[in-house]
């Protein structure tokens, strides 16, 4: 692809003014000297957008979006740059293993001694302290066959429920809100609820850059349809805000009480719909206990806009004219990431999300849905839906439930009382428990949880103790430092396997060219790995990852989560299908829990809505109070620090960080402080800006901007020369379990 990145950028800036459809984004590919295209999933994040892999006898040359799947032939500059990573020097194709210790070199070995060594600590941890001193740390990137592979391995296996992952860093508050609405995890909307949505709602996501594609797609929209109007409330004026009709820059960490005050001008201003709510709809209170409208209006007493401008910053003005446009729209979409989710009040904010659409009947309609975005390509397909986090089993079920367990012992043909009922360890306690000697072997597969943990001096001491296996693929990746063996996984096109996005869309891979060097698919090292730790090969009697999916859409088979109809055969032809999805002639389901679109739902049900995830067939609506930050800012630490992603980067960069172009464009992390902040501190653009919070201290370029509102700073996370999760504190949502990332204190100083 022939795109300079100053190309790129004039079109992004171009597709923020609307004076082009064509967005931040970019129609790739041309089929110059191309043998053959192979149809995939784009590497990056939850977008899920489909590519074509151009392949030129045994080497992938080049790479352009899919026309036939959502993305329409789009991709954004990081996917349509994928084909230098395959290629990249710093490729790890060889297994490695430490013989001295965390501080002897990694050298290379043969796949034999390689597995032998990373299998006996396993073994001899689980003989003598047990299951619990076993555990997996997956991803939301890998393939939904290794995820569910290595959940049956370990859950089944080695009998420990100690699986977790990076989505419980991301997406863990959003399911959480999702079960607790409505009783079973994952979005009733699409994609397609874009094309038809007349009022945008986007809160804690910079669409603009962490979802590109569905950016340009909002951006199409609002062109082609002078009616629709968008609403961004972030403290932060990214380039989303810039297209929003309204900006609501509100204090970090009051957004509570800005969904508190947007309902109660709702249901004050008669514009609450109460045929709807009257039907489909259960009140309850902070607890889950049962209580009515009325007390749910008295509830909303305190959130006055006029208060509730107080605390949040955002004029009443501004949340009322918010609340009359999200409810008297002829269809509204809620878009949420990050922002929401990573919050020690993570359940909550999507609780209230979700409220405003229920209390307006804004949901189970074309364009009318709460649809959050996912961070990584497979943490909804891969993670989510197979059950792979500490307190879940495949489909929906849960660890604590005994008729779950069973379920599954039985379909795994394991005698029941395997599966532990207790449930595991979430995240941040797996790794204090590596840190004490607890869990003494860790095998941690797709992810690189050395740049990406929250408060890292203090759980890398879990690396630093516990016997680390990892596959890995690039030698640039933090967590090498602490391996004790390495596994070089194939990656992206040298492997086959499905990745599922935001939209419940499950999509294949197809395996376009051959692993590099001694590389190997990771659903063989994960069998491989668990027949030499002593697991009964009888549990995985698989030849591929194809074996894998037919048992998995087969466990499907009358869930909730019903994909029967998803065959391998299918997903070959077709660029994706959404769940549910029951049969073979089913064309995959757009509205989920209506009457007539979803099969869950039986056709000659009464009512057109049914949320069969609960008993009665109703949602939730909750009295969320306000509750602050864990850390706000204070008299000693009075700025509030930040963090995400730019546009160039993804993620831990492992992979974005291997492309010239893109490491050109951002080559390391800075600091972003509001103008007034800046000269209050005598800062000018590019000095050294000290942060200090009560973990560490580090210095960043200033970058000077309007972006931040005053007393907020923004860090980029990519950059493992400046790991600013170590500034970030580990406490985390009492319900999900997911760390607040988004919000802690921090002095800000220029360094002399």
């Amino acid at each position: 692809m022939n795109v300079s990145r100053r190309e790129f950028l004039k079109a992004s800036a171009a597709a923020a003014a609307l004076s082009m459809v064509g967005g931040p984004c970019l129609a790739a590919g041309k089929d110059d000297g191309v043998d053959k295209w192979v149809k995939g999933v784009c590497r990056y994040c939850g977008t899920g957008c489909g590519v074509l892999v151009g392949v030129r006898g045994d080497k992938a040359v080049a790479v352009k979006g899919d026309p036939n799947n959502h993305n329409a032939g789009f991709l954004c500059l990081k996917g349509s740059m994928l084909i230098p990573v395959i290629y990249t020097p710093d490729r790890i194709t060889e297994p490695m293993i430490r013989r001295g210790g965390k501080s002897s070199p990694l050298e290379k070995v043969s796949w034999d001694e390689a597995l032998e060594f990373a299998a006996k600590p396993f073994r001899d941890a689980a003989a003598a302290a047990g299951p619990s001193a076993v555990a997996y740390y997956g991803s939301g990137q890998a393939l939904t066959e290794e995820s569910y592979l290595a959940n049956k391995i370990w859950k089944a296996g080695f009998k420990t429920n100690n699986v977790d992952g990076n989505p419980r860093l991301c997406m863990a508050s959003a399911v959480a809100g999702y079960l607790t609405t409505f009783g079973k995890d994952e979005p009733m909307g699409t994609y397609d609820d874009i094309d038809a949505a007349t009022c945008f709602f986007i809160i804690g996501s910079n669409t603009s850059e962490a979802h590109p594609i569905l950016f340009r797609r909002i951006a199409q929209r609002k062109e082609n349809s002078p009616e629709v109007k968008v609403i961004v409330a972030d403290p932060r004026r990214t380039n989303t805000s810039r297209i929003a009709d309204m900006h609501m820059s509100f204090v970090p960490g009051t957004d509570l009480a800005l969904l508190n005050a947007m309902a109660h001008v709702i249901i004050n201003e008669e514009m609450d719909n109460q045929r709807f709510y009257n039907r489909y709809v259960n009140f309850v209170d902070n607890e889950g206990k049962p209580t009515t409208f009325e007390n749910y209006k008295s509830f909303l007493a305190d959130y006055t806009p006029e208060k509730a401008a107080r605390l949040t910053g955002v004029p009443a003005a501004d949340i009322v004219r918010a609340a009359k446009t999200f409810a008297e729209s002829s269809a509204s979409l809620s878009l949420w990431c990050m922002g929401i989710n990573q919050r020690v009040r993570g359940v909550w904010a999507n609780n209230l999300i979700h409220n405003l659409h229920l209390l307006t009947g804004q949901i189970g309609r074309p364009g009318a849905s709460p649809l959050s975005l996912t961070g990584q390509p497979n943490a909804c397909g891969g993670v989510r839906d197979t059950g792979s986090l500490s307190h879940l089993l495949p489909a929906g079920r849960m660890v604590a439930n005994e008729k779950h367990r069973n379920e599954m012992e039985d379909f795994w043909g394991v005698p029941r009382g395997t599966i532990q009922p207790k449930m595991g360890l979430h995240t941040v306690a797996l790794f204090e428990a590596m840190a004490k000697g607890d869990v003494k072997a860790v095998f941690i597969h797709c992810t690189n949880p050395a740049h990406t943990l929250p408060n890292l001096n203090k759980l890398t001491k879990g690396l630093e103790t516990a016997f680390v296996a990892q596959t890995e693929c690039f030698m640039d990746a933090e967590t090498l430092k602490y391996a004790d063996a390495v596994f070089p996984a194939a990656f992206w096109c040298e492997t086959d396997g499905v990745y599922g996005c935001t939209e419940r869309r499950y999509a294949l891979t197809e395996q376009a060219i051959k692993p590099m060097g001694n590389c190997r698919p990771a659903v063989q090292i994960l069998m491989d790995f668990a027949a030499r730790a002593g697991i009964d090969p009888k549990l995985f009697p698989y030849k591929n990852a194809a074996d894998i999916w037919e048992e998995w859409r087969t466990l499907s088979k009358g869930s909730p989560y019903d994909f029967f109809g998803i065959t391998r055969a299918r997903l070959k032809k077709e660029s994706g299908i959404k769940w549910p999805c029951p049969t073979e002639t089913h064309p995959g389901t757009r509205l989920r829990y209506v009457r007539g679109e979803d099969p869950l739902v039986p056709a000659d049900h009464p009512d057109r809505i049914f949320f069969y995830g609960r008993p009665d067939g109703k949602a939730n609506v909750f009295l969320r109070p306000y509750a602050p930050p864990f850390e706000p800012a204070d008299k000693d630490y009075p700025f509030v620090l930040t963090t995400g992603r730019v546009i160039d980067h993804w993620h831990s960069a492992t992979m974005t960080g291997q492309v010239p172009e893109l490491r050109k464009a951002y080559p390391s992390a800075f600091v972003e402080i509001n103008p007034e902040d800046a000269k209050k501190l005598r800062i000018n653009n590019g000095d050294p800006v000290t942060l200090e919070t009560r973990r560490d201290k580090m210095t960043f370029p200033a970058r000077v901007t309007d972006t931040c509102m005053p007393g907020l700073v923004f860090c980029p996370f990519f950059d493992k020369k400046l790991l600013v999760n170590k500034l970030f504190h580990d406490a985390v949502d009492n319900a999900s379990r997911e760390p607040e990332y988004k919000i802690c204190a921090t002095k800000v100083y220029k360094q002399a």
